[in-house]
């Protein structure tokens, strides 16, 4: 969000906004997000800042300094991270739900584009990561490391998950598990410093275009590797645009079928905008697409477990796309 006071009249519109830190927007200048708490360094983004400028990617808020603090033990707190104020910016929990209701999937492409070309970015070397592309480990015993989180993943959604919605879950337990299948053979593929929390809230639409924005990673989950697979990006932001309909059909009265056409559209025309320009980058290998699906699967699961542990009110969200899946 560019101000906190956009996330509290997003919040009286009716929209799910969860506003983790503070951001200050100073003299409409610059914006000082404040980490509540404190984060201790290292963290991902001062040098996900330091890279991107360096290798030229400018689709985001510039970033001018980051706030730290050593404590007496000589560790350091991150406090604040300060960046550009982008003039007449909403989030995409806003205008992104304003595009369903209408059916405007334009936009779409530009978000392909846009995700394109900030893994193309982080896939080129720079002095704060030398060598940007890794390659995962050999296949574990058991489970890729990918499958081993996905599994977790679904394991909590359906300890967490109560109710009709669990009974639900818990049916579809089987089919879920054969969606992330895939997983277990992921190892060789590429792996970058991927966002690591990709959603249409984290895509700004302001006065000049669009910026994507908050590279602290997931704050959901503890100890990810922060060199991953680029399709986890895209799946996450794929499976937003099927929770922004969500929010479309439960807050604007929005018909179901016709959201229904609406995100399949968008999602068809974001992920042939990303194909095409990763491919004009020459980056066309960085992306499994085999991964997409299983990713989407267990993304949903971690909307689920979220819900459980921080916003009950969300789970309409991630049960209504799984229901829509597996009626």
């Amino acid at each position: 969000m560019s101000s906190i006071g956009e996330a509290v009249r997003a919040a009286e519109r009716g929209f799910d906004v969860d506003q983790t830190n503070h951001s200050v927007v100073v003299g409409e200048r610059v914006v000082v997000k404040w980490l509540t708490p404190p984060a201790p360094l290292p963290q991902p983004a001062p040098d996900m800042f330091a890279h991107l400028t360096s290798v030229g990617f400018t689709a985001t808020a510039t970033p001018y300094a980051s706030v730290s603090l050593r404590a007496g033990d000589g560790s350091e707190l991150l406090l604040a991270l300060v960046t550009a104020y982008l003039p007449e910016a909403r989030d995409g929990w806003e205008w992104c739900v304003d595009e369903a209701v209408s059916g405007g999937t334009s936009f779409a492409a530009d978000l392909g584009v846009l995700s394109a070309g900030l893994h193309a970015a982080m896939a080129t070397p720079s002095a704060t990561f030398p060598v940007p592309v890794r390659h995962a480990d050999a296949v574990r015993a058991g489970g890729s490391p990918w499958s081993l989180r996905a599994d977790e993943a679904l394991k909590e959604a359906l300890a967490l998950t109560g109710g009709e919605d669990g009974d639900w879950l818990a049916e579809r337990a089987g089919v879920l598990r054969a969606e992330l299948a895939p997983l277990a053979g992921a190892g060789a593929g590429p792996l970058i410093r991927i966002h690591g929390d990709l959603h249409v809230g984290q895509i700004l639409r302001w006065r000049d275009g669009y910026a994507v924005i908050d590279f602290d990673g997931n704050p959901t989950v503890a100890g990810a590797d922060p060199f991953q697979p680029a399709a986890r990006d895209l799946a996450q932001l794929t499976t937003s645009l099927e929770h922004v309909g969500q929010v479309a059909i439960r807050r604007r009265d929005a018909d179901p079928e016709v959201i229904a056409g609406w995100t399949a559209t968008a999602r068809a025309t974001l992920e042939s905008a990303y194909l095409g320009r990763l491919d004009e980058l020459g980056h066309a290998t960085l992306l499994d697409r085999s991964l997409l699906r299983p990713f989407e699967i267990e993304q949903e699961c971690r909307e689920l477990v979220y819900a459980a542990r921080h916003l009950p009110r969300w789970r309409y969200a991630p049960m209504g796309v799984l229901r829509s899946r597996y009626r």
